[in-house]
C-alpha cells in the first residue's frame, strides 16, 4: 500500500519564494535555543495606534479614552496612544492628554510619525506641554520591494530621508522627549542596511544607557518561521553600534499564524520590548497578543508585570471599544477555554480538583494550565455535559452544582440517562436539566 497519499495540489505555490530568497539572512553563532524567559519584557500596548488603524469602525475619543484607562489600570507603563498627524481625531485625543491629569507620571506616552518633515512637525505639536514622559516614533518601510514598489528611492535616498526626519524630530523636540524609529518590514531587509541606520540614528541621537534609543524591529508581514525571525533578532542584538544604549523592541505581526512564537523567541534572542495588541486585533491577522504572550509567563511561574485578575472585565472593556467579539477559543479569555466537554478530559480534572490540598505549593490539574482563579473566572463552567461527556463530568457537575454524590454504581446508569437525552436534544444540558433527570431516574430529591 501506498502510505504517500498527498497529491500536489491546484494552487500556484510556485509563484512564492521563501525569506532567503528575498533577503539574506546573516549568519548568526545562535545562542537563544538555550535561554529560558525569566522576567517580563517591556509590553507596549499599540492598540490606541496600529490596532486602531486596523479597525471598520475607529475609536471615537470616548471610547480611546475608555480603552487608555483600561491599560494603565492594568499596568501598562509604556502605551503608544495615537498617529496625531493621521486624523484630528488622534491629534486632539493626544492634545487631551497633554492638558489633562489623564496620565500618570510614571506612564510613557509614545506618538507615531512617517518620515516626513510636516507630520512631524504635526506630532511634536501634538505632544506639546505633556507633563509624563513622551517617545516620539519615527517609521519609515525600509524593505527593498517597499523601496522599489511604495517609494521609489534607492537605499542612499532612503537613508537620507530618515536621516533628514530625525534630525528635525532632533531640533524640535530636543531634550523633552525620548526617540525611536522602526525600520518597517524590518524582517524583509537587508541586515546590513539595518545596521547603517541604527548606527546613523543612535550617534544622531546621542544613545545613552541614561536616556535611550529605542529600536523597533517589527515582523510587519510575518513571512518566515519564528526561528528565522529569532535569528535576525539575535543578529541585531550582537551587532548594534550603542548596544548599552539601545532598547531592543520587537513588533511581531501574525500572517502565518506564528506571531506569538517569534514574539516570545524575540526575547530569548535579545528583545527586551513587545509591541502588540492585548487579545491580538490588527491588520490582517492582528498584531501579536500580548495578552497571551503575557500569561504565558504566567503559566510558567513568571510574574507578566500586568494585571490580568479580571479578564472578563478586560475583555468588556476592549470588545466594547473595539466593537468586535474575541473568539470563544481564544487563549486565556475565550468563554470555552476553561471548559471540558470530553468526557476523559472532565474525569482527569475531576480527579485533579479531588486531590488538590489548601497546602499545595504548585497548581497542577489536569487539562487546566492555569488556575481560572487567577483571571477572575469560577469553576461552574470548568465541566459542562453534552453528548461527548462521560459519567465523571456528569457527577462532577451534579456534586459541585448541588451537592449531589452518586455512587460507582450509579455514576455508570445515571451516564446512560443522559447520553440518551442529549443524543436526543443534541445539545448541552445543563446543571438544572441534570437534577430534573437525576430525580427522574432515581425518584429521589436533595
Amino acid at each position: 500500500m501506498d502510505w504517500n497519499r498527498q497529491q500536489p495540489s491546484p494552487m500556484p505555490s510556485h509563484r512564492y519564494r521563501d525569506i532567503f530568497a528575498k533577503v539574506p539572512v546573516a549568519a548568526v553563532d545562535r545562542e537563544w535555543p538555550d535561554r529560558r524567559i525569566d522576567t517580563a519584557p517591556l509590553w507596549v500596548p499599540v492598540d490606541l495606534r496600529d490596532g486602531n488603524q486596523a479597525l471598520a469602525d475607529p475609536m471615537d475619543p470616548l471610547r480611546k479614552r475608555r480603552f487608555f484607562e483600561l491599560m494603565v489600570a492594568m499596568g501598562y507603563k509604556e502605551i503608544e496612544v495615537g498617529y496625531p498627524s493621521a486624523s484630528q481625531t488622534d491629534y486632539d485625543f493626544v492634545r487631551l492628554l497633554a492638558t489633562s491629569d489623564l496620565v500618570p507620571p510614571d506612564v510613557t506616552i509614545v506618538v507615531f510619525t512617517p518620515a516626513r518633515p510636516e507630520l512631524i512637525e504635526r506630532t511634536i505639536e501634538s505632544v506639546a506641554g505633556m507633563r509624563s514622559p513622551v517617545v516620539v516614533h519615527m517609521y519609515a518601510a525600509t524593505a527593498p520591494v517597499w523601496r522599489d514598489v511604495v517609494l521609489r528611492r534607492t537605499r542612499d535616498e532612503l537613508a537620507s530621508l530618515i536621516y533628514a526626519g530625525s534630525e528635525r524630530i532632533l531640533r524640535l523636540a530636543g531634550d523633552s522627549v525620548r526617540f525611536q524609529f522602526s525600520p518597517e518590514v524590518f524582517n524583509l531587509t537587508e541586515p546590513d542596511f539595518v545596521l547603517e541606520l541604527s548606527d546613523q540614528l543612535t550617534k544622531q541621537w546621542d544613545a545613552t544607557p541614561e536616556r535611550p534609543v529605542i529600536l523597533n524591529l517589527p515582523a510587519t508581514v510575518e513571512a518566515a518561521t519564528p526561528n528565522v525571525y529569532a535569528d535576525q533578532i539575535e543578529y541585531m542584538h550582537k551587532n548594534l553600534p550603542r548596544r548599552d544604549g539601545v532598547i531592543l523592541s520587537v513588533h511581531p505581526h501574525n500572517d502565518r499564524g506564528t506571531g506569538i512564537a517569534c514574539a516570545e523567541l524575540a526575547v530569548l534572542a535579545g528583545a527586551q520590548r513587545v509591541e502588540g495588541c492585548i487579545f491580538g486585533n490588527g491588520e490582517r491577522t492582528g498584531n501579536v497578543d500580548i495578552a497571551t504572550l503575557a500569561l504565558n509567563l504566567h503559566a510558567q511561574g513568571v510574574d507578566p508585570m500586568i494585571d490580568f485578575s479580571n479578564i472578563d472585565e478586560i475583555r468588556r472593556v476592549v470588545e466594547e471599544c473595539t466593537r468586535m467579539p474575541i473568539h470563544p477559543r481564544h487563549p486565556y479569555v475565550g468563554d470555552l477555554v476553561y471548559t471540558a466537554f470530553s468526557g476523559t478530559h472532565q474525569d482527569a480534572i475531576r480527579k485533579g480538583f479531588a486531590r488538590r490540598t489548601a497546602d499545595d505549593e504548585f497548581w497542577e490539574v489536569p487539562y487546566l494550565p492555569i488556575d481560572p482563579a487567577d483571571v477572575g473566572r469560577g469553576y461552574e463552567a470548568v465541566v459542562r455535559v453534552n453528548s461527548q461527556s462521560g459519567k465523571g463530568g456528569i457527577a462532577h457537575v451534579l456534586e459541585a452544582s448541588y451537592g449531589v454524590r452518586l455512587t460507582a454504581a450509579q455514576e455508570v446508569e445515571f451516564a446512560r440517562h443522559v447520553q440518551q437525552h442529549t443524543d436526543a436534544t443534541g445539545r448541552e444540558a445543563t446543571a438544572v436539566e441534570l437534577k430534573e433527570l437525576y430525580e427522574e431516574v432515581f425518584g429521589c430529591s436533595n
